[in-house]
């Protein structure tokens, strides 16, 4: 159901030649390419219309403010808020999550509990240890077994009275588990507790809806969606939005200063001070289209095809272990072969034009859960193709041979 000469035909960059071999991208749950689309919306506003928005009255001010609401309108539609106002531009899905963090720390009281997963970026990890250390709230831990999935029978044995907020990831980034998400939130509504979560994985694979998912606060960034980067989205509702206090101070997001007090802006503005990334928003709103032409079904059901083709090619390999072996993932494989550091192997396949992830991906508690230091992580993208995969499994068995 996809073009993909098509599509592939507009990604300039998958055109290139690395080492004098034909590029393969497989490193895009880092961040995926963008369309030639995105980038002409990136010249075209410097080129044309850049200005500052919301409060000129001349017309390249206007211009650029219709442009950047338009974007957020189509952001609205994509996650079917119910309200244009419950998303707030930010910086990334890491920015997102702090703001709500921040908001937190005046909402939590010594011996309110909060609940993470095993399974979560640093990002949905760090800001949730700091909130505690300042509020005496308690981080509690929902563990993972060895396929890559979260215990649910132990998540709902941690929901009590004293919970007030549940953070989880919708994919793993590291092993690219679908979780269930709409468990988790129904879960801890019954509770009184409030969910965030952490769309960046799902986000290019998945269209969450947050109507249906009830879920409180949802963020992600735009360059898992073909997007520029440094641009997010904090969606929240307009209830828990009014609670939370600004994040951040300056302008865009006052109603009236004095010295004697201010009164802050109304929903979206209020936690999007200063100028934002008015250029990347917009180009994210472009991204958003190109991706609905395409069909997120359609794109899911090629990139699972991808998923499969690429996981038997792997099992045929002596020594390598794929680590995440959920029954729902999207297209993520993380791995290691034999006793070889993962770092060599991405280093020589460089070297063949193949391009992954090697580390801990951000995510060293799942690593310290299968004791290794890290995986090569292959992530594909519907724009990726079994030609390249075919290349990349070539490359792997020449760096293993030169390893072992």
């Amino acid at each position: 159901m996809l073009d993909i000469d098509k599509i592939r035909s507009d990604f300039p960059i998958l055109n290139q030649l690395i080492h004098k071999k034909p590029l393969v991208y497989f490193d895009n749950a880092a961040t995926n390419q963008k369309p030639q689309v995105v980038i002409d919306a990136i010249v075209d506003y410097y080129s044309n219309y850049n200005a500052n928005i919301h409060r000129g009255v001349h017309t390249l001010s206007q211009l650029a403010t219709n442009a950047f609401e338009e974007a957020r309108l189509k952001v609205k539609a994509h996650m079917n808020a119910e309200n244009s106002f419950e998303i707030i531009f930010t910086s990334g899905t890491t920015h997102g999550i702090n703001l709500v963090a921040s908001g937190y720390s005046q909402l939590l009281h010594i011996g309110d509990e909060v609940i993470v997963s095993e399974m979560e970026h640093h990002s949905n990890i760090v800001p949730w240890q700091m909130l505690c250390e300042k509020t005496g709230a308690i981080l509690r831990v929902i563990p993972m077994n060895e396929l890559g999935e979260l215990d649910m029978d132990a998540y709902v044995k941690l929901l009590s009275d004293k919970t007030k907020m549940v953070f989880v990831n919708h994919v793993s980034n590291a092993l690219g588990t679908i979780n269930p998400i709409q468990f988790i939130i129904d879960q801890a509504h019954k509770i009184g507790a409030e969910v965030l979560i952490d769309g960046a994985q799902a986000a290019g694979h998945i269209k969450a809806d947050m109507q249906a998912l009830d879920v409180d606060y949802y963020v992600t960034s735009a360059h898992k969606l073909c997007g520029p980067t440094g641009v997010g989205v904090l969606y929240g509702k307009e209830k828990c939005l009014l609670k939370l206090p600004p994040y951040q101070g300056g302008g865009e997001m006052i109603k009236e200063v004095t010295f004697e007090k201010t009164t802050y802006a109304d929903l979206p503005h209020k936690f999007e001070a200063g100028t934002p990334n008015i250029c990347g928003v917009i180009a994210f709103g472009v991204a958003l289209d190109y991706l609905n032409e395409l069909g997120f079904d359609n794109i899911a059901s090629y990139e699972d095809e991808l998923l499969s083709y690429a996981t038997e090619k792997l099992e045929a390999i002596d020594g390598l272990r794929i680590y995440g072996t959920a029954a729902q993932k999207t297209a993520v494989i993380s791995f290691n072969v034999s006793d070889i550091h993962p770092f060599d192997i991405g280093t020589i396949i460089d070297k063949l034009g193949i391009a992954v992830r090697t580390g801990h991906h951000c995510a060293q508690p799942i690593m310290n859960f299968y004791n290794i230091p890290g995986t090569v992580r292959a992530s594909f993208a519907f724009y990726n193709t079994k030609e390249e995969i075919d290349l990349f499994i070539s490359a792997l068995k020449r760096a293993t041979m030169m390893l072992s």
